[in-house]
């Protein structure tokens, strides 16, 4: 072979090798959450299931002929004006699919990258929300650039408040909620529903806590005590939850409660298990409705995170697994089209069929009403969170069944 010949050959070859390493190159996702201060715990673990839904899209072959999906992390210490700066970190390292929750942290996501994508659109980012549960993000506030894995506060307190009006024994209900953007919206619409659903209830306190600030629940528990409550309806979540019911059952206070987060990460670790024979909580699903398949996985992957939770928040799963979908219909990484093909995508998911909703990027997916029981009864194969009690499945509606009403009016970027 004459030299001209070689130079080709060899060109082509290492051609052919960079061609190789490019298309095994990873696809780096931001996840943006609390891996420091009053909800590091909470933060750990979501970021704990993100990893296992992008190793089990990876197990099964990556993306686009073999991209592994890489989670890089960065923690924000539950501040939106540290998202802002962690945000901007991530964009400046060539992430594009950015992975958060909580809502006054999705606010100011949401709001920050509308900015940046208007000013360059060539360097478009999109937000992936496992759980901020403010209806306005899909609503007054919706865009495009923004999707939402996890049913909004009102599609679960209609849930919730279906159930409660059905209990004759409730006649007094005392709201308690974080004193931000999702638990105003808890109060708001508790409010509204319950007086349509059931009129005779008689709403005897109505409290926001600062958010992750109250250390002592004691003085709002004398304040239940003394409203006479019989049931406590709260969104709370975190230490503002299970300090909360930590502090009833050292009172003795009887009171039900009825919550959208109990099953989150680290409530029942602290109350204990006993102590949540009284809670009631929705939930996207759980690890005691799983088959026998996601079961072992979910358990395979505690062991190999060294997970406290059964890794069983589905949200944070199937975002991952979504975005897979939709980069593979997309035939690309190109966040323009994967937000279009993600617009609309069915998943099969194991809590049954859902879909994203393309007008205004709201999941439509079953909700779970849930209850404690003990580990080992029927329905109840594994406890939470090593307390002995897990959650059992009281009531489960369709996706079909929990569509909210259409309040977005959406601006598209071309194709």
């Amino acid at each position: 072979m004459n030299s001209r010949l070689l130079r080709v050959a060899l060109g082509i070859a290492i051609a052919l090798q960079l061609t190789a390493a490019f298309g095994a190159e990873n696809l780096r996702i931001a996840f943006i959450g609390s891996l420091s201060g009053a909800f590091a715990l909470q933060g750990q673990e979501t970021l704990k299931t993100i990893e296992t839904g992008a190793d089990i899209v990876n197990s099964q072959g990556g993306v686009l002929g073999g991209r592994k999906i890489e989670i890089v992390a960065f923690d924000n210490k539950g501040n939106p004006q540290e998202t802002l700066v962690v945000l901007k970190q991530a964009v400046d390292q060539d992430i594009r699919f950015i992975i958060s929750g909580v809502s006054n942290i999705a606010h100011a996501i949401v709001e920050a990258v509308g900015k940046h994508n208007a000013r360059n659109p060539d360097t478009a980012v999109v937000f992936l929300d496992y759980g901020a549960l403010d209806p306005a993000l899909t609503e007054a506030k919706c865009s495009f650039w923004h999707f939402r894995f996890e049913a909004h506060v009102d599609m679960q307190v209609n849930v919730l408040t279906d159930y409660i009006a059905k209990q004759p024994s409730i006649h007094k209900v005392y709201l308690i909620n974080q004193d931000y953007a999702y638990g105003q919206a808890v109060s708001r619409v508790s409010r509204e529903m319950l007086a349509a659903k059931r009129p005779d209830i008689e709403f005897v306190g109505d409290d926001l806590v600062p958010l992750g600030k109250v250390k002592d629940f004691s003085p709002y528990v004398a304040k239940i005590r003394a409203s006479g409550a019989d049931s406590v309806l709260s969104g709370n979540w975190g230490n503002d939850l299970s300090l909360l019911i930590k502090a009833s059952n050292e009172a003795g206070l009887p009171t039900t409660y009825y919550t959208l987060l109990a099953a989150y990460f680290g409530t029942l670790g602290v109350i204990g298990g006993e102590g949540g024979s009284r809670v009631k909580t929705m939930y996207a699903w759980n690890i005691n409705a799983a088959d026998s398949g996601w079961e072992k996985t979910l358990m395979e992957y505690k062991t190999k995170l060294k997970a406290l939770s059964n890794l069983d928040y589905l949200p944070a799963i199937r975002l991952v697994q979504m975005l897979a979908i939709a980069i593979g219909k997309a035939g690309s990484t190109d966040p323009v089209k994967v937000a279009y093909a993600l617009e609309g995508l069915k998943y099969a998911g194991p809590s049954g069929d859902s879909w994203m909703r393309g007008e205004d990027h709201q999941m439509i997916a079953p909700i779970y009403l849930l209850s404690m029981a003990k580990a080992g009864q029927p329905g109840v194969k594994h406890d939470s969170e090593g307390t002995g009690y897990g959650w059992k499945t009281d009531v489960l509606v369709a996706a079909k069944d929990t569509v909210p009403p259409l309040r977005c009016q959406m601006e598209r970027p071309p194709k």
